[in-house]
C-alpha cells in the first residue's frame, strides 16, 4: 500500500484533487481499482495536511445476482466511513427496454449520472474515480480508433450543471500493481454481473496493447508521456505549486 500510496499521492498534489474540507465520494463498482482506491483515500485522509471527509457510493444496477457488499460494508464500518448502495433499474433500462447491441456506452452514462446524483445529496463537492495509468492509454486508443480524435478523459473535470468535480486519484497506477495490492491485502472484490463483461470494446484495445508492446515495449509509456507533454485533456508533465492559501 506504500507505494500505491505514493502514486495517488503524487496524483493528488501534481492536480490539486483535494482542498480544504472536500466532501469526497469514491465510486465503488467492487473490482479491485476501485476498492484499491478506497482504501488508499481512507489511508491518505490518516496523514494528508488537507481535512477531507470520504463516502463510500456503490451503483445498483439491478442485476439478479446481488452485490456481495458485506466486504466493503464490513471496511466502511472499520474506519467509521459512510457507506451507501444506490438501487438501480439502469440493467432493465438497457438490456430488456432498450436492448441495446452494444450496451457499455448507454451503461456508463447511465451509471455516472446515478452516482453522481447520488453524490450531490449525500453533500459531497467531488467524486473520485478508479481509473488507473493503463486506463488512461486505453482510452488514448478507443478515442482514436473509435471516434477519430485524440484525447482521453481528464484527471480533473468539473462538471458545472451538476456543480461536482471528478477527479481520478489512481491515474499513476499500473494495472498490474493494483491487482496486486488488492490481493496481498485480500480486498472483497467481486466479479461484475453484467454480461457483456469482458466483451468490451476496452477489452479489444487491452489486447491489442498486449500484442504491440511484444515489439514496442515501451508503448504505455510514449503514450501517458505523450499526453502530458501535449497538454492533452488536462494532462501535464509540470508540477504547479499550490497557493499558500491552499
Amino acid at each position: 500500500m506504500r507505494k500505491m500510496l505514493s502514486y495517488l499521492r503524487r496524483a493528488v498534489d501534481d492536480y490539486h484533487m483535494i482542498e480544504q474540507n472536500d466532501k469526497i465520494a469514491v465510486g465503488i463498482s467492487g473490482g479491485k481499482d476501485s476498492l484499491v482506491l478506497f482504501q488508499a483515500m481512507i489511508q491518505l485522509k490518516r496523514f494528508y495536511p488537507i481535512p477531507y471527509e470520504l463516502v463510500g457510493i456503490t451503483i445498483d444496477l439491478g442485476f439478479d445476482i446481488p452485490l456481495e457488499t458485506h466486504g466493503i460494508q464490513k471496511i466502511a464500518s472499520d474506519y467509521q466511513i459512510e457507506y451507501h448502495v444506490i438501487k438501480t433499474q439502469i440493467k432493465e433500462i438497457v438490456f430488456d427496454v432498450r436492448k441495446e447491441e452494444n450496451p457499455c456506452s448507454l451503461c456508463a452514462k447511465l451509471r455516472k449520472g446515478a452516482l453522481m446524483d447520488a453524490a450531490k445529496q449525500l453533500g459531497c463537492n467531488k467524486v473520485a474515480l478508479g481509473h488507473n495509468y493503463d486506463d488512461v492509454v486505453e482510452t488514448f486508443f478507443m478515442k482514436l480508433f473509435f471516434e477519430g480524435n485524440i484525447g482521453c478523459f481528464s484527471p480533473v473535470t468539473y462538471l458545472s450543471r451538476m456543480d461536482v468535480t471528478q477527479i481520478r486519484p489512481l491515474i499513476f497506477a499500473p494495472e498490474a500493481e493494483i491487482k496486486s495490492t488488492a490481493e496481498r491485502l485480500g480486498l472483497p472484490v467481486f466479479k461484475n454481473p453484467c454480461p457483456a463483461d469482458g466483451e468490451t470494446k476496452r477489452q479489444e484495445i487491452k489486447e491489442l496493447i498486449y500484442l504491440l508492446r511484444k515489439d514496442y515495449p515501451d508503448l504505455k509509456e510514449k503514450v501517458f508521456g505523450g499526453l502530458c507533454r501535449g497538454r492533452i485533456s488536462g494532462f501535464t508533465n509540470e508540477r504547479t505549486p499550490r497557493k499558500k492559501s491552499e
